[in-house]
């Protein structure tokens, strides 16, 4: 495969490298490639930790970056770069971009401010960054990722690979039957607002030391936000939204992870949102104290709104509650009114689109949805569901039939 091949911009990155012949990818899975994925591991795990950015420039790592990045699909940035224009966009800027991120000198874009409503009502707020930026965020991930995930704790397990929420649910299952029967659930207020860049920064120099690297995230922290064509300072968090917050995120929190083990505290943290587990009331209140206080040096505040003390039979963490001693998996009775309310409005009788329409966004919804819930250990969960949701759909069909003009299909 030649560089003047129109399918090489669509499924490489290393097409920006035309010095270089190329191989042919046709048949390869460049997400799946474990190879390439083990080679960069053992490369970020072997070199000085002063050459890291050499690391991320790397043509696999850079392929590998923009394969995520693409698949992806995502917005566009403030430049309005889709991902069908990028690979023709960045062939003529690809060496010169390579060139300032050796030298130190690039300077990432501002990010574009998206605001999305959340499940209990409030508004978040993400960053989307250009494409360019996107590509190059997640190359520093996949440099940095086996460079700090290994010493994470046990107990942390969002953002982080081969692990996932449905595993924080089976964590916080075992430690329930092991006898605690009292939990202070804890959510942190704007914690990725209030993320401090210099606490974070210091953390992240404690492995990194290629002061370019160094450099280069600490202006993705500054970079910025375009709100009605105008960029705002960003002097402190870190934006959601990128691909490196994530991982900053987990470096930021890490110490109050091993705060917790220090003290013998058994807990699971999804992001930023974790439980701790005690065997009594008087227990729970002294480490729901000491915790907040622990969390002031880290400069981050406690949603006393959204934390308390609880039972654990009545706890609800990463969408699912549990029940009983056995803390037996049920999906919380907020992530089924969700799903609900989604799947009226796709079988919404006056809607006005075909069945055939609806099927297909029933099916790409329902796919997720059920393989992100299949813990529930309770079958009447499903078959309930199944009973309501013939109902939606006949009521669907029966408007179609009163109104024969109408497809019904």
């Amino acid at each position: 495969m030649t560089s003047e091949d129109p399918n090489a911009s669509q499924l490489r990155f290393d097409f920006l490298r035309e010095e270089k012949p190329q191989r042919d990818v046709s048949k390869e899975n460049i997400q799946a490639d474990a190879s390439d994925l083990a080679a960069i591991e053992k490369s970020a795990l072997g070199e000085d930790a002063n050459n890291l950015m050499e690391e991320i420039v790397d043509e696999v790592n850079m392929e590998m970056a923009w394969a995520r990045v693409k698949a992806n699909r995502g917005a566009p940035g403030p430049d309005g770069i889709t991902v069908e224009d990028f690979p023709e966009w960045i062939v003529s800027r690809w060496q010169d971009v390579r060139r300032q991120l050796l030298d130190g000198t690039y300077r990432p874009d501002p990010v574009r401010r998206k605001t999305i409503a959340k499940p209990d009502g409030g508004t978040r707020e993400l960053g989307i960054p250009n494409l360019l930026d996107r590509a190059i965020q997640t190359a520093i991930v996949l440099v940095l990722t086996p460079i700090f995930d290994p010493e994470f704790s046990e107990s942390s397990f969002g953002y982080r690979p081969d692990r996932s929420a449905q595993d924080a649910a089976r964590q916080v299952q075992k430690i329930i039957r092991s006898g605690r029967r009292r939990c202070v659930d804890m959510d942190l207020s704007k914690f990725f607002d209030r993320v401090q860049h210099d606490v974070l920064m210091a953390r992240v120099s404690r492995k990194v030391h290629d002061k370019r690297l160094l450099k280069l995230i600490g202006r993705y922290l500054r970079a910025g936000v375009m709100v009605d064509g105008l960029c705002q300072p960003s002097e402190q968090g870190t934006m959601q939204g990128g691909p490196l917050s994530p991982l900053l995120s987990n470096i930021y929190l890490d110490e109050l992870d091993k705060e917790l083990e220090r003290r013998g505290l058994p807990f699971v943290r999804y992001a930023d949102d974790f439980v701790i587990f005690t065997k009594t009331e008087a227990a729970a209140q002294r480490v729901y104290a000491s915790v907040e206080r622990f969390l002031t040096k880290l400069k981050l505040i406690v949603n006393t709104d959204k934390s308390s003390i609880r039972k654990t039979d009545t706890l609800e963490y990463v969408g699912y509650e549990f029940r009983g001693f056995g803390g037996q998996l049920r999906v919380s009775r907020k992530k089924l009114k969700a799903f609900k309310d989604r799947v009226s409005e796709i079988f919404r009788r006056n809607r006005g689109v075909s069945m055939k329409q609806r099927y297909a966004e029933f099916r790409s919804y329902a796919i997720g949805w059920l393989g992100y819930f299949h813990l529930d250990q309770v079958k009447t969960t499903f078959s309930q569901l199944d009973k309501w949701l013939r109902r939606r759909v006949r009521a669907c069909y029966w408007k179609q039939w009163k109104y024969p003009s109408q497809p019904i299909a």
